[in-house]
C-alpha cells in the first residue's frame, strides 16, 4: 500500500505556513505518542506523523516533495531520476518534543537521543555549468567545507572512556513527571554526561571534546550529460558526518546552466534560427548549418517562408533518465535587405509586377478589392 499524502497525515493544506504545520504536529504528537496513547496502531500512526513533519518542516525537502511526491525520498530507486533522497531517521525531534512535553524526554524508540546513532545532515551546493558542460557532461573537482569525525579520537571526543556513574551508561535519568495529561514516567537527558552514557578522562585537544571537526575537502564528481537548470545530483555520503556511528549525510549539487549565443534548449530538443537571404528563400539552396555534434548540410526548398522549420532526429540532448536523445529544429529566418543599389531596386520592381494571383498575396488583394 502506498504512503498517505504528508499534508493529509498532518491535516493541513498544501499552502499551510510553517507555523500551521508545527501547530498541527504538536497537536497530533500529544494525541498519538505511544507513552500516552495505548490504543492499537498508535505507534505506527505516531511514526507516520513524525515522517510527515520531518519533510514538511524543512523548506528544501518540502519543495522536493511538492515536485516529486514520495519518489523524491525513495533511496532504493534514487528518487526523482537520481536527484532526490531523504532519510527520516536523520531528523531529530528532540526539541519539538521538549516544547510539547515541558522538557521531558519520552523513552519511545529506546535509549537516549544523544546516545543513539543518527545520520548526518545533507548538504546543498549550487554549481554553475556552461551550456556545453550541461549537454555533454563533465568531470568537476568540487571544494566544500563539511563536518567530519575527528580522526584523533575517532569521533569520540576524548580518551580514557568510562561509564557515567549518574545514569549508569543509559544516558537518561528516569523520573515521574506530572503534566496536565496526568502522571508519567519520563526520561530526561543525563546532566552529567549530556546523554552520552559515558565520559572521558581526557578531552581530545584536536576537536575540543566535540568529536567532530570542520574540514575543507576536494571531491571529484562526474556530472552526467543532459542535466538542466535546477536539476539535482545526489553524491552519497559526502554530506555532514553522522553522530554515534551514524552514516554521513549526502551532498546535493543543484545546477545553473548558462545560455548559448545561438542554440536554444527546450527540454531535450535544440532550436536554431537559420538566417536566409531573400534569394536563398525564393530559389532554394544548400546551406551548411551547425548542430551540437558538428555541421550538416540542409536542403532549403524554393519558396521557403519566414518561420518554416526543418527537423533532424536524434541531434538534441541526451535525456538523463532514459538516455533517449531529443531532436534538432532549424527555424528559417528570411532577412530583408535594408540597403539596395539602383540595379537591385529595378530587379525588385520587376518582381513586383510578377503575376501573384495564385499565392497568398494575390488572394489577399482580391479580398481587399471585394471588401472595398
Amino acid at each position: 500500500m502506498g504512503k498517505k499524502d504528508y499534508y493529509e497525515v498532518l491535516g493541513v493544506s498544501k499552502s499551510a505556513s510553517s507555523d500551521e504545520i508545527k501547530s498541527a504536529f504538536r497537536k497530533l504528537a500529544k494525541q498519538y505518542h505511544p507513552d500516552i496513547n495505548k490504543e492499537a496502531g498508535s505507534e505506527e500512526k505516531f511514526k507516520e506523523i513524525q515522517e510527515a513533519y520531518a519533510v514538511l518542516s524543512d523548506d528544501a525537502k518540502r519543495r522536493q516533495y511538492d515536485q516529486f511526491g514520495h519518489a523524491a525520498f525513495d533511496q532504493a530507486s534514487g528518487g526523482a531520476g537520481g536527484f532526490g533522497g531523504f532519510d527520516a531517521s536523520g531528523f531529530d525531534f528532540g526539541d519539538i518534543f521538549d516544547n510539547i512535553f515541558g522538557g521531558a524526554g519520552f523513552g519511545f524508540g529506546g535509549g537516549s537521543r544523544a546516545s543513539r546513532a543518527s545520520r548526518g545532515a545533507d548538504t546543498l551546493m549550487r554549481i554553475k555549468l556552461s551550456f556545453e558542460e550541461a549537454i555533454f557532461g563533465t568531470n568537476r573537482d568540487i571544494e566544500l567545507d563539511v563536518t567530519e569525525n575527528c580522526k584523533e579520537c575517532d569521533g569520540k571526543g576524548g580518551f580514557g572512556e568510562k561509564t557515567c556513574d549518574e545514569c549508569h551508561g543509559s544516558g537518561t535519568i528516569t523520573s515521574e513527571q506530572h503534566t496536565i495529561l496526568g502522571s508519567f514516567l519520563t526520561k530526561t537527558t543525563c546532566p552529567k554526561c549530556k546523554g552520552k552514557g559515558k565520559s572521558y578522562e581526557r578531552a581530545c585537544s584536536n576537536c575540543k571534546g566535540k568529536g567532530k571537526v570542520r574540514a575543507h575537502k576536494t571531491i571529484s564528481v562526474t556530472i552526467p550529460a543532459g542535466v538542466a537548470t535546477n536539476d539535482r545530483l545526489r553524491v552519497a555520503g559526502k554530506g555532514e558526518a553522522g553522530t554515534n556511528g551514524g552514516s554521513n549525510g549526502d551532498l546535493y549539487l543543484e545546477f545553473q546552466v548558462a545560455t548559448h549565443d545561438y542554440f536554444v534548449r527546450e527540454g531535450d530538443d535544440i532550436y536554431l534560427e537559420v538566417p536566409l537571404t531573400i534569394t536563398e528563400a525564393v530559389l532554394g539552396c544548400k546551406k551548411e548549418v551547425p548542430t551540437l555534434y558538428g555541421n550538416v548540410k540542409l536542403t532549403i526548398p524554393s519558396g521557403t517562408d519566414y518561420g518554416d522549420r526543418q527537423r533532424i532526429k536524434g541531434k538534441g540532448v541526451n535525456n538523463v533518465s532514459d538516455h533517449h536523445k531529443g531532436d534538432m529544429y532549424f527555424i528559417m529566418k528570411v532577412i530583408t535587405p535594408k540597403k539596395l543599389s539602383r540595379d537591385q531596386k529595378k530587379l525588385f520592381e520587376q518582381l513586383e509586377k510578377t503575376e501573384l494571383e495564385d499565392n497568398e498575396i494575390g488572394k489577399f488583394k482580391k479580398f481587399v478589392d471585394r471588401n472595398g
